[in-house]
């Protein structure tokens, strides 16, 4: 996604004031010039990703209390949804550790987590995050997606396809439904006449994705798609494939 910024850089001193700032209002104990000076020390020659990670682990350390203490004080923070078809990088990236807490620190939560990695993506997103509980949970993971997919709100529509993108970019390699991805495949086809962009997009990314790791079923899959009229899946199709029009011949 183009910017006129570093995402880098967002991912520093910076983003642990704003982080101190939301967290004081609902958690006094909070020390907040402590926490904004460690990760000014430590993101030096740091990448994006190793920063998420390290305000993820600093928030770890300066929430002195079990999980479900200090997702509770995270979920007060979040403050009011987004309603735009926005990425991650947007107004509410400093979402963004909050999420790579839960992937990290929650995972014998899952419930918790599942309902912290909804309201995350009402205001940013929780693709990454879903990961780690679709591996250890899948059956779990599946019916929470299940609803995700089923709701009025449409970054939850979309995080039930791109949570389960076999390709995800900047994520490991999801192969939990690779061989096997009729369970996915229902849950795209709940999103296949969705008309609103920001999930078609990644209906059919998520379709290239398994275009590229199983290209059978996928084919089949889209194959069956295409005999429809509706204009909604017929977009899904055109930009699945774009780069490889011979599966419609």
């Amino acid at each position: 996604m183009p910017t006129d910024y570093s995402i880098t850089d967002k991912f520093g001193g910076n983003l642990a004031g704003i982080l101190s700032d939301k967290l004081l209002k609902v958690y006094p104990e909070f020390k907040s010039a402590e926490f904004v000076k460690i990760i000014e020390q430590k993101c030096v020659d740091k990448t994006y990703t190793q920063r998420v990670d390290l305000l993820a682990d600093e928030l770890k350390k300066s929430l002195p209390m079990g999980y479900p203490e200090a997702i509770s004080v995270l979920m007060q923070i979040l403050e009011e949804e987004n309603p735009n078809e926005t990425g991650m990088f947007t107004n509410f990236y400093w979402i963004l550790p909050i999420g790579k807490f839960v992937e990290k620190y929650g995972l014998n939560h899952l419930d918790l987590s599942l309902d912290a990695i909804e309201e995350i993506t009402k205001r940013n997103t929780g693709e990454y995050a879903i990961r780690p509980f679709i591996r250890k949970y899948p059956e779990e993971s599946l019916k929470r997606i299940k609803q995700w997919a089923l709701s009025d709100n449409f970054h939850l529509r979309r995080l039930a396809s791109e949570g389960l993108r076999p390709k995800l970019p900047w994520a490991p390699k999801l192969d939990v439904f690779i061989e096997k991805p009729e369970p996915v495949f229902q849950i795209l086809e709940m999103l296949k006449e969705d008309p609103v962009k920001f999930v078609k997009k990644s209906v059919a990314n998520h379709l290239t994705d398994y275009i590229k790791v199983n290209p059978s079923p996928t084919k089949n899959l889209i194959r069956q798609w295409s005999k429809t009229d509706n204009p909604h899946t017929m977009w899904i199709i055109k930009h699945a494939t774009r780069k490889f029009p011979e599966i419609l011949e």
